[in-house]
């Protein structure tokens, strides 16, 4: 029986992988390397650093890592300005809430996550937030969501992830807990075929749950 839900955060609570990537491709840009999306999404499956396509171009570490900050700039002045909210997530965290503990486990950095959550109530339905630092190795492996249920004390089979991505699914896998995807249209060209369950939106989560138990 599932007692704990783990939840993704950007493209499942929050709208923002998009942004993500912009400002990335942007202040790539800005140092003379294209970032397609097509490529950006080959390697987000995989776990791998946008910049290092900066650094095998000879690109000096001092440069990049400007650009890196110079991209949290970039993305932290969409996150204050743009609409991210996605609709029915606070109802639909307040449902589960009475019948499971739940949490979140994002590869956002803590300042970012921070940022996000300025004026929004979505934590409060949360037992702890584990962010990128965190962790030492981030998804696809497992470590993030093996912290998580060490936290709990739980057993895989008594958790289940809520993700948007290929990498998340799998880091979920390799923890060896079920994972219901949620359609992001950002991550829809991701392979989801270990998946457990499959949803449209995140306020189908009672309903198939409530089933499930049922």
């Amino acid at each position: 029986m599932k007692k704990y839900i783990l939840w993704d955060h950007d493209g499942v609570l929050v709208d923002t992988e998009h942004w993500y990537f912009h400002t990335t491709q942007r202040a790539m840009a800005e140092l003379g390397v294209e970032l397609p999306l097509e490529l950006y999404l080959q390697r987000m499956v995989k776990g791998l650093n946008s910049w290092d396509l900066a650094r095998e171009a000879g690109i000096d570490e001092a440069i990049v890592q400007a650009g890196q900050v110079q991209r949290d700039s970039y993305y932290q002045d969409h996150l204050r300005r743009e609409d991210i909210e996605i609709p029915g997530v606070i109802d639909t965290l307040t449902t589960l809430g009475q019948d499971y503990n739940m949490a979140i486990v994002t590869t956002s950095k803590g300042a970012d996550f921070n940022v996000i959550h300025q004026g929004r109530n979505i934590v409060s339905h949360m037992d702890f937030v584990l962010v990128r630092e965190d962790y030492g190795r981030s998804k696809p492996d497992p470590e993030p969501y093996l912290l998580a249920m060490s936290r709990y004390g739980a057993r895989p089979e008594e958790c289940l992830v809520v993700e948007d991505s290929q990498r998340g699914l799998q880091s979920a896998l390799n923890a060896g807990i079920d994972c219901v995807i949620v359609h992001n249209d950002f991550t829809a060209s991701h392979d989801f075929s270990g998946a457990r369950y499959r949803i449209d939106h995140i306020t189908d989560l009672p309903a198939l749950l409530a089933r499930e138990a049922g």
